[in-house]
């Protein structure tokens, strides 16, 4: 069930964002008055649809393999390669007869409506939902540092009340992206009464993207029992909604942390539970599964308080937008990052498989259009880069046009349309087989 719940969300969130994509496309053509004959939500590849149906003069669709989608503007050169087509005498409704004008809009269609989707999905989301944000002064118990967290000196405990110098309000701003990516930030740490400053490694983005160190660093917190899940080991043994745990096998679990680590270091063995119930004290004993876990949901006691911000619609409208804009500054910096060779594009690229699983298993609706509304963003940008075959690459030719006053000959336009699908084509291939490897090494 979760594993559909995942391809159920990518699937609806990857549909969305293709039909508005080549939706501006269409409508773009048809304000020209182009005619589109194709416009489909996946590729039929092999000419195998899943249905279609005509309407006027455009056939609509859906092909079976969900790696994008397209629409066929008559008269111009993409990746059907209808060379036939291009033989005949140009049409006053095709796409080559229009002004570079009109086809530098056309082909700049569908990167608009992603960019504006992106923007208005935020707005949404900040109109609707407000932000919740943890002030650094209500972490009573400091942080709870991950594998990654240790590895650059942080320690369980600690208080972050500051980067280079500067005081932090709110948690949420210790793990900004452009923090993260920097080359020479420096958390100033306050630590059983000491003042220190830990440097962040430039190759923190990297080890982060790896997934492999669990946690950076989160709150540290006490916590309290609020589901016992059926025919689990804690419901075997008699423990209850409301417990709080006090020690394991004797020693202490006073932060969730440590309980988490204690169940690692038991698995698989049965443990000796002593639990507060009230006024009183419990002690039984539980089986822990092989994964370390006993088989309950537990939240923090209520010492974590979240200020929360409302935005009215008109307010939320520049909260949306710098968020947006600050997804889409993040990419592109974590995309010249990449070909900087200062991140590798094996641990932080990700293809279908990987956005699933950033999707998630359980459907979150916030989670889901904050996620659909990032990927409109990347899909906007990626789509204006340069590359043949892309609407980045129809652009440089239709720029180089209207400033030389005549169009490149269409051998040249066929040759680069196929050289950038061979470039696309691989790097398909490259973004799924590391996906499939990293599914299959975890």
């Amino acid at each position: 069930m979760e594993n559909l719940i995942m391809i159920g969300q990518v699937l609806l969130g990857l549909s969305i964002l293709i039909v508005l994509h080549e939706g501006g496309h269409y409508l773009a053509a048809r304000a020209f008055g182009i005619k589109v004959e194709k416009f489909y939500l996946f590729f039929d590849a092999w000419g195998f649809k899943l249905f279609k149906f005509k309407k006027g003069d455009t056939e609509y669709g859906m092909g079976w393999l969900p790696l994008g989608g397209y629409v066929k503007i008559a008269g111009m050169i993409d990746e059907s390669m209808d060379k036939e087509a291009m033989k005949l005498p140009p049409q006053p409704w095709e796409f080559r007869s229009k002004p570079a004008w009109q086809r530098l809009i056309v082909m700049l269609g569908g990167v608009t409506v992603n960019l504006f989707l992106g923007i208005l999905i935020f707005w949404m989301l900040a109109w609707a939902n407000g932000e919740d944000r943890l002030p650094i002064s209500k972490l009573k118990y400091g942080i709870h540092a991950g594998e990654i967290g240790r590895n650059i000196g942080l320690q369980d405990g600690d208080t972050i009340w500051g980067v280079d110098g500067k005081k932090v309000k709110y948690f949420e701003d210790l793990k900004t992206p452009d923090l993260l990516m920097g080359d020479d930030h420096r958390y100033n740490v306050l630590r059983n009464g000491d003042s220190l400053d830990i440097k962040l490694p430039i190759d923190l983005l990297d080890k982060l993207s790896d997934g492999k160190g669990g946690d950076f660093f989160i709150p540290r917190y006490k916590f309290k029992v609020v589901e016992v899940m059926e025919g689990k080991n804690a419901k075997l043994a008699g423990i209850k909604v409301g417990d709080l745990f006090e020690s394991v096998n004797d020693s202490a679990v006073e932060y969730f942390d440590q309980f988490q680590t204690y169940l690692q270091t038991w698995k698989g063995k049965t443990a000796t539970f002593k639990l507060k119930r009230g006024s009183e004290l419990v002690s039984l004993k539980c089986a822990i599964s092989s994964e370390g876990t006993i088989g309950i949901g537990q939240t923090e006691i209520g010492e974590l308080k979240y200020d929360h911000q409302t935005y009215g619609f008109v307010e939320s409208a520049s909260v949306g937008w710098t968020g947006a804009f600050s997804a889409l500054s993040t990419n592109i910096k974590g995309l010249g990052k990449v070909f900087s060779g200062k991140v590798s594009a094996s641990k932080s690229v990700q293809g279908p498989i990987g956005i699933a699983k950033i999707y998630g298993s359980t459907w979150d609706w916030a989670r889901f259009w904050m996620l659909t509304g990032m990927l409109s963003l990347v899909l906007a940008f990626m789509n204006l880069l340069p590359i043949p075959a892309l609407d980045g690459g129809h652009v440089v030719f239709l720029l180089i046009e209207i400033v030389r006053g005549k169009p490149a000959s269409e051998k040249i336009l066929e040759r680069a349309q196929m050289v950038g699908m061979i470039i696309l084509l691989t790097l398909m291939v490259l973004i799924f087989g590391n996906d499939i490897y990293k599914l299959i090494t975890g």
